[in-house]
C-alpha cells in the first residue's frame, strides 16, 4: 500500500470581503473527493490539511482549482506544501531572529521557484519601511504597518516573478504546521 504524506493546501482569495464565497464544509468535501483523507480546515481563508499519496499530491493544485471552478464558478490559485516543506518555511524565516512582533510577520508561498534574475529585479524600497526576503519558493515579509498598507502585494510578486502566490500571517503558518504534525 502506498504511503500517505501530510500536506497543506492554501487557497488564495476566498471568503475575503464577501467575494469568492467557499464554505469550508464544501472545501473539505472537494478535497476528500480527490482521494485525500484526514481532511481538516483552519479558519475561513482556505487552509486545508490532509493526507494523500505522494503521486496524487503533485496533481492536487490543478485538480482542486478545477473542481472549485466547476462547482463555484471562480478560479482560485492553490498552493500545496508537504509537512517537511512547511517546517522548512518556518525554520528559514530570517525575521524571528530579530525578535520582531509576530503580528508583523507574513510569508508569500509561491507556486513555482522564481528565476534568479526575476528575484534580483524586485525593488527592496518599494514599500518602506516594509522589508522582504526571497528564499526558494517563499517570500518572507516584515510589515510593521500590516498587510493592508503594503505595496508588496501578491499582484506585484506574481507579475515580477512570473508565478502565483498566496500570503499567510506568521501565526497561521505556525498553526498549520502544528496541525500537520498532529496528522502523522
Amino acid at each position: 500500500m502506498p504511503q500517505l504524506e501530510t500536506y497543506v493546501a492554501m487557497l488564495r482569495g476566498i471568503n475575503v470581503g464577501g467575494k469568492h464565497s467557499l464554505p469550508m464544509k464544501e472545501l473539505v468535501a472537494i478535497v476528500s473527493d480527490c482521494k485525500c483523507s484526514a481532511v481538516r480546515t483552519y479558519i475561513q481563508s482556505g487552509n486545508v490539511v490532509f493526507r494523500a499519496q505522494r503521486d496524487a499530491a503533485s496533481r492536487l493544485p490543478e485538480l482542486l482549482a478545477k473542481r472549485i471552478e466547476e462547482r463555484f464558478g471562480f478560479a482560485v490559485p492553490v498552493i500545496v506544501r508537504t509537512r517537511d516543506e512547511l517546517a522548512r518555511v518556518v525554520r528559514d524565516n530570517p525575521f524571528p531572529k530579530e525578535k520582531l512582533p509576530e503580528d508583523e510577520l507574513y510569508v508569500y508561498l509561491l507556486a513555482d521557484l522564481p528565476a534568479d534574475d526575476a528575484v534580483k529585479s524586485l525593488d527592496p524600497k518599494r514599500s518602506a519601511p516594509d522589508r522582504f526576503h526571497v528564499h526558494g519558493r517563499e517570500i518572507y515579509l516584515h510589515l510593521p504597518n500590516g498587510m493592508a498598507r503594503t505595496k508588496l502585494t501578491n499582484a506585484y510578486f506574481d507579475s515580477k516573478l512570473s508565478t502565483v502566490c498566496t500570503a499567510r500571517n506568521w501565526a497561521t503558518v505556525n498553526t498549520l504546521l502544528g496541525m500537520m504534525k498532529e496528522s502523522n
